[in-house]
């Protein structure tokens, strides 16, 4: 591992200012020699992950404060606090706030290496955003599959 030990306090932790979520990265696939990568994640009111997959790699969720709706092979949770999901490889998932107030919550991957995923990103352009190759490249790199938009919620088939 790279140091004896890390410790990073609230507000701590290299972090990505993102329209939709403010992500801080706690414990980095550095800190663990690669073993799992564990993040803080502020999700604004606005954020929406669309479907994707894993074929890898698992994420364990624990919300902390506001409510998250997840979907996970074909069915619809609402998470608040205190709640877990763990969504293991292979699993198709999108998840999106609930109601009009932010959330947060931990997220641990494992294997690590969404940090780098992260730190790619920061580094892109908008023309890099547009490159339909270049972006499934770095998806195929950090094992992301993406499927589509967030799946149609039950309380919007009003």
């Amino acid at each position: 591992m790279s140091t004896r030990y890390s410790k990073r306090g609230p507000g701590e932790g290299l972090n990505y200012d993102w329209e939709n979520d403010h992500t801080f990265v706690k414990v980095s696939t550095r800190d663990t020699d690669g073993a799992y990568t564990l993040m803080e994640d502020n999700l604004k009111a606005s954020f929406a992950l669309g479907l994707h997959r894993h074929e890898t790699h698992a994420e364990s969720f624990y919300f902390l404060e506001g409510e998250v709706d997840f979907y996970v092979d074909g069915d619809w949770h609402r998470c608040g606090p205190g709640s877990t999901m763990h969504v293991p490889p292979g699993m198709p998932h999108a998840c999106r706030v609930a109601g009009k107030a932010p959330a947060k919550m931990l997220m641990i991957f494992q294997p690590a290496g969404f940090d780098g995923f992260l730190a790619e990103l920061a580094k892109m352009t908008e023309a890099d955003f547009a490159d339909e190759v270049k972006m499934a490249e770095l998806n195929a790199r950090y094992d992301i599959v993406p499927m589509g938009s967030v799946p149609p919620h039950p309380d919007d088939e009003v």
